[in-house]
């Protein structure tokens, strides 16, 4: 069987992302604050759970995407390591799962937008965010926004992406400071007493799988790899640097939800703003709300452009190798970008915002969301460490760093991400309909691999019938 990802041809894509633009790429994409609530939520053994994601999954992953990306550089990222590394079925499923993931992640995002834009106009519209239909028209146009900015091209996309990430760093800090100085006044929600955890509740556990999911990001920029500025160079350091920034704000930020409020009293949609509010009532500082509400805003939509230009992608990259329909990898002629799937990507994001509100709150359409997201997320990152397993221990490799070092980053990443597989289907407390949460979480992974199956064999019986020539990129999908 001749592979299927033969061509003579890649679409052209022009390299508009220098490092300074990789380190913001990374600190929007991996520090996704929207996902804090729904963590610290948990109570305080999330402060644990962080320290054992951080040493054991989100090292791990720097080390992985610092060492596959500069063995096999180029657009694709997860999907062309797991081709290179399994072969070609691996390869789709990987790329399928990661590109899907973000399917369903980008409307979690969004949704967390609307939930704090209603701060910016102050308290006559923050009920809105509980309105089926006020928070689906919202998000439907934050989508086509991001639509349209995308399918202008990276040069101009990449320019949210950045001020997202400053405004995550920014507003990070000063929700830092707020807690610090409602500490240093009013004491804190959080006590020491609170951090001996004997996880008598078994449904704590919940929170791993989405914290190893929100430390998902370092191997974004190497699905865009032949959009990059010299990639062996830049790639590496912006690494580095985003990787501990976004660390620092997951953990700061954690610790300042908690010392602000009860657990009980955040919100998976708001909590944010909920403990900004509560902070800033507590010092004296109401006028940092709306301020803070806007900053926040700007931050999401940085997260949510830095995932939609970059996940998009992946359909782009499997429609030129003829896994999926072959339009879906057209490149616009005039901005050169994957115009037609990101188009689609916008158009299955819109829908799941419909129809996750069916039969429950928006906060748990919200969490089924995210928590299918986690787990066909954590399936390309086991085919990741399992990819560099392989590369460490392959005869007459070159690494570019120590065999020792990448087999334990290795092992314990693909220790962390199963573990996060597994407690990914446990619902959390914040859940009231169990079993339709559930019913929804196994319907999704069933449509999700039974979809892949289909486009594969599909893509496999094409392969048979159709002369080895005609396998090639038409002219059509080039630049």
């Amino acid at each position: 069987m001749r592979p299927l990802a033969v061509g003579k041809k890649k679409p052209g894509l022009d390299r508009v992302l220098g490092r300074r633009d990789l380190v913001l790429l990374f600190v929007v994409a991996v520090a996704n604050l929207n996902l804090i609530p729904a963590i610290s939520a948990s109570g305080p053994v999330t402060l644990w759970l962080w320290l054992l994601a951080l040493s054991c999954f989100f090292w791990p992953q720097g080390a992985a995407v610092t060492e596959l990306a500069q063995k096999w550089p180029g657009e694709g990222g997860i999907y062309l390591w797991a081709k290179r590394s399994f072969g070609e079925e691996h390869g789709f499923l990987a790329g399928w799962c990661y590109w899907l993931s973000n399917v369903f992640y980008l409307p979690t995002v969004v949704l967390s937008c609307v939930g704090v834009a209603v701060y910016v106009a102050g308290p006559k519209i923050q009920k809105l965010a509980d309105s089926h239909a006020f928070t689906g028209a919202t998000s439907f146009l934050i989508i086509l926004f991001l639509l349209v900015l995308n399918v202008r091209g990276l040069s101009l996309g990449k320019w949210i992406s950045n001020l997202g990430a400053l405004g995550t760093i920014g507003g990070a800090a000063i929700i830092c400071l707020l807690a610090m100085l409602t500490l240093y006044h009013n004491g804190s929600a959080l006590h020491p007493a609170d951090l001996h955890t004997n996880f008598h509740d078994w449904r704590l556990l919940a929170a791993f799988g989405t914290i190893c999911y929100s430390l998902i990001g370092l191997d974004l920029a190497s699905i865009m790899g032949d959009e990059i500025r010299d990639p062996r160079r830049n790639l590496p350091i912006a690494i580095l640097l985003g990787g501990v920034i976004a660390g620092l704000i997951y953990f700061g930020t954690t610790l300042s939800m908690l010392i602000a409020m009860p657990q009980k009293e955040i919100g998976v949609l708001a909590g944010i703003l909920q403990a900004i509010n509560v902070m800033s009532a507590r010092t004296g500082l109401v006028g940092v709300v709306a301020p803070l509400a806007l900053l926040e805003c700007i931050a999401i939509l940085g997260t949510a452009s830095a995932w939609f230009s970059g996940a998009a992608r992946l359909p782009f990259v499997a429609g030129v190798d003829r896994y999926l329909p072959p339009i879906i990898g057209r490149v616009h002629p005039r901005y050169h970008t994957p115009y037609v799937s990101l188009i689609l990507f916008a158009v299955l994001s819109s829908l799941l915002i419909a129809t996750s509100f069916l039969g429950v709150s928006v906060g748990e359409g919200y969490l089924t969301m995210l928590d299918l997201a986690v787990i066909l997320q954590l399936v390309p990152s086991a085919y990741m460490f399992l990819a560099l397993l392989k590369h460490t221990w392959a005869e007459g490799v070159i690494l570019n760093a120590n065999k020792g070092y990448l087999t334990v980053n290795a092992v314990a990443g693909l220790c962390a991400t199963f573990i996060g597989l597994i407690v990914a289907f446990i619902p959390s407390r914040q859940v009231n309909s169990v079993w339709i949460y559930e019913a929804k979480l196994i319907a999704g992974c069933v449509i999700v691999f039974s979809l892949a199956l289909f486009f594969y064999q599909r893509a496999l019986r094409k392969a048979r019938t159709v002369p080895a020539d005609a396998e090639l990129v038409p002219e059509e999908y080039g630049a």
